[in-house]
């Protein structure tokens, strides 16, 4: 394997990997567990204080292993019974006696949850007392991305001794950055590489299955899943390759939205993002009879595509990460269907043209809608890609791929700088 590709693997496996619940209220969590373990003793008192962000995220989510919702709960739980070596699945093993005892110290008015005005999009602060003791933790760029550690006013660990621009440098960088990644370069990495080298990825088959089976047998969310599948079985509903990639999919976020005990293979620190870089490609790939040699290699199409895409914004914002996930997604379908490069770029173009006007508000079951949406268009996309059809050179969207990508890109970073502020006034009121 080439330098290159080697670079595109690991890009992989930094960022696309099983995460236990949503990974805003998972990194406070995460935090916690942490804390706790420096400490060395049980947690009397815990404050957590996250950024904007990452606090729009935690609001509205349950989170796993104990059918609650919030921050609060999270940050508890992880000083309870959290594993500080479990990394995303921090709460694999949490028991409902840890559950009881993290609402009996939230009751007892010693949990403290807030907002914190930092430049950061992914940063979480956790304290921890017990006695005259006191640790601390900083998680900053990454959700479980530790930058410094105190216990009682000492550094035991510290990352943000670099000089201040190689600190900013550190803490803004893009897995991407100062790597030679592009669409076609993706598109010949997943085509062309030994599938020994990419069969790694076929695990994300087996994790976002499991959750669309779960969110379909049983009652989590919205249950936009279950609506589709109910209404395919009494025939409002065809039961098309269309209909069947929707609600799969939308049936993976109800469940994971809904705090089942299932991990998620996640997609740049997302579980729903990573539901739609794979259920949809997962059931085209059922449709057209595909060796799991070619369904590997569209997985890496669609997990490195929306890795890829979404470099060019911050990684929590205010826009809806599924709508450029699902343009990957849709390249990836598009190649199963035995599309060409060119067709497989009028995918991505088709998506982009319908889905980026769909803004984040946060972590929820509504989450599940906007799966379904973005998948809705993802199908749609590839089909007129494959038919010929292309949306090109229109508002956002350029002559060519690359450069709408960036459009995309710019459109987040500038044009939508003020709307968090504004969503979580919106959330907060």
């Amino acid at each position: 394997m080439n330098t290159q590709w080697k670079q595109y693997k690991k890009i992989i496996n930094t960022v696309v990997k099983p995460a236990f619940g949503c990974t805003e209220p998972i990194s406070a969590a995460y935090a916690s567990a942490v804390v706790a373990q420096l400490l060395g003793q049980e947690v009397e008192e815990l404050t957590v204080k996250v950024s904007d962000n990452l606090f729009k995220n935690s609001m509205g989510v349950f989170v796993p292993g104990t059918g609650k919702i919030g921050l609060s709960i999270a940050s508890a739980v992880g000083a309870i019974g959290g594993n500080p070596e479990g990394g995303l699945e921090v709460l694999v093993n949490i028991t409902a006696e840890d559950v009881e005892k993290a609402q009996q110290l939230i009751d007892a008015g010693k949990v403290s949850v807030g907002r914190k005005d930092v430049e950061e999009f992914i940063y979480c602060y956790a304290e921890a007392k017990a006695g005259d003791n006191i640790a601390t933790v900083e998680i900053s760029g990454g959700h479980t991305q530790i930058i410094k550690k105190t216990l009682n006013g000492e550094i035991v660990y510290d990352t943000t001794a670099l000089n201040g621009c190689e600190q900013q440098q550190k803490s803004t960088a893009s897995v991407c950055d100062d790597i030679d990644i592009s669409i076609a370069g993706i598109y010949k990495f997943a085509t062309e590489a030994n599938f020994a080298d990419i069969e790694f990825i076929l695990q994300a088959r087996e994790l976002t299955v499991a959750l669309s089976n779960e969110g379909l047998n049983n009652k989590y969310g919205l249950q936009v899943g279950r609506t589709y599948q109910k209404n395919i079985e009494n025939g409002v509903l065809g039961a098309c390759l269309a209909n069947r990639a929707v609600m799969c999919s939308a049936a993976a976020s109800d469940a994971r939205m809904g705090g089942a005990t299932l991990p998620a293979m996640s997609n740049y620190g997302s579980g729903n993002q990573g539901i739609c870089a794979s259920m949809p490609v997962i059931v085209f790939a059922e449709h057209c009879h595909s060796t799991d040699e070619q369904i590997a290699r569209a997985l890496i199409m669609s997990h490195l595509g929306a890795i890829y895409m979404k470099s060019f914004y911050p990684p929590l914002s205010p826009f809806c990460g599924c709508a450029v996930t699902s343009s990957a997604a849709s390249m990836a379908m598009t190649y199963l269907q035995g599309g060409s490069f060119e067709k497989i770029c009028f995918a991505i173009q088709n998506t982009l043209s319908d889905t980026t006007g769909m803004f984040c508000d946060g972590a929820k079951s509504t989450c599940a809608m906007k799966v379904k949406s973005s998948t809705s268009s993802a199908v749609m996309s590839s089909l007129m890609a494959i038919d010929n059809h292309e949306a090109h050179d229109q508002g956002i969207v350029a002559n060519d791929v690359e450069t709408t990508i960036r459009n995309v890109g710019r459109m987040v970073t500038e044009g939508m700088a003020n709307t968090d502020r504004t969503i979580i006034k919106i959330m907060s009121a």
